[in-house]
């Protein structure tokens, strides 16, 4: 199967247009040339891509599916030439960081701010994703340093100490379960997933890694009300509508951790340890290298 970046082009301008016509005209090409080229494509594959009628086209099904594909290559093209444009303009590196929730809220920041001071010709492209989907992606080499929990298998890539990443349970004060928790106490998951939670809103990582815990107890949590930053979460919890799973850091940082009780909570999976980890140090660009090596370095 061989198709150039103009048929896929040609064809979901043709596509999109609902003309054979339209799209020829949009694609810079003459009519003859772009039926061809339709053509061509139908004979490589042995399928129809178009059906055809008085009133123009649209695509069959295997025309749908090479739409798509079509439309993910050109988007990826544009980024791509998106990207290489910054560097005529005086861009020196580009690095892709995947991380988790907690590392990507509680402490990267910071580190990433003074990198970037003193880095300022190089760009990073930061983004959230589950720990088990970072170390996928990272043995796919999609991206060049991932950050993870070490709950998960990273066996085959290289690994450096991050952060300590404990998750606590923030009760507020008034809240039936803090009234049977010393403020220094320890409860185990278990005695808390009957209770109403307040999670952090959208597609979070560690909100789905929370979930997960309770599904394996056999509880599907049960959440009040979703909201965007931890000390909103923490806000909330300390009016009594609801417990809190979330990173220590976020807790005792919070402008009302004076009327929250913070509870560790006793399972091994709330004690974490965050690791960056990457297909090969040595072989990443220097500029990754010298993120490698502020993420990895002791922070204050």
């Amino acid at each position: 199967m061989r198709f150039d970046l103009t048929d896929l082009k040609l064809f979901q301008r043709v596509a999109e247009s609902g003309s054979i016509t339209a799209g020829a005209a949009h694609a810079h090409l003459a009519l003859a040339s772009a039926s061809a080229r339709i053509r061509g494509m139908e004979d490589t594959l042995g399928v129809p891509l178009l059906v055809r009628g008085r009133r123009g086209v649209e695509p069959t099904a295997a025309g749908r599916t090479l739409l798509h594909h079509a439309r993910l290559i050109t988007q990826q093209m544009e980024r791509m030439r998106a990207d290489l444009g910054e560097y005529a303009s005086g861009l020196k590196g580009h690095v892709r960081v995947l991380s988790n929730t907690s590392a990507l809220t509680e402490f990267l920041p910071d580190v990433l701010a003074a990198f970037m001071a003193a880095h300022p010709h190089v760009n990073v492209d930061l983004e959230e994703r589950l720990s088990t989907d970072i170390v996928q992606a990272m043995r796919d080499r999609l991206a060049d340093i991932g950050i993870v929990t070490d709950a998960v298998d990273s066996s085959g890539l290289e690994t450096r100490l991050f952060k300590e990443d404990r998750l606590v349970l923030a009760v507020g004060l008034a809240h039936p379960l803090a009234k049977g928790v010393r403020r220094s106490g320890a409860l185990p998951f278990s005695a808390c997933v009957e209770y109403d939670f307040i999670g952090l809103a959208g597609d979070s990582a560690l909100q789905q890694y929370i979930g997960e815990q309770g599904l394996r107890l056999g509880h599907r949590l049960r959440y009040r009300v979703r909201l965007r930053s931890f000390d909103a979460i923490c806000r909330m919890v300390a009016s009594g509508n609801g417990l809190a799973v979330l990173p220590e850091s976020a807790a005792v940082r919070s402008r009302d951790a004076a009327n929250l009780k913070v509870v560790r909570l006793t399972d091994p999976w709330a004690r974490r340890r965050l690791l960056l980890c990457m297909q090969s140090y040595a072989k990443l660009p220097g500029y990754a290298r010298e993120l490698a090596d502020a993420l990895a370095a002791p922070q204050p």
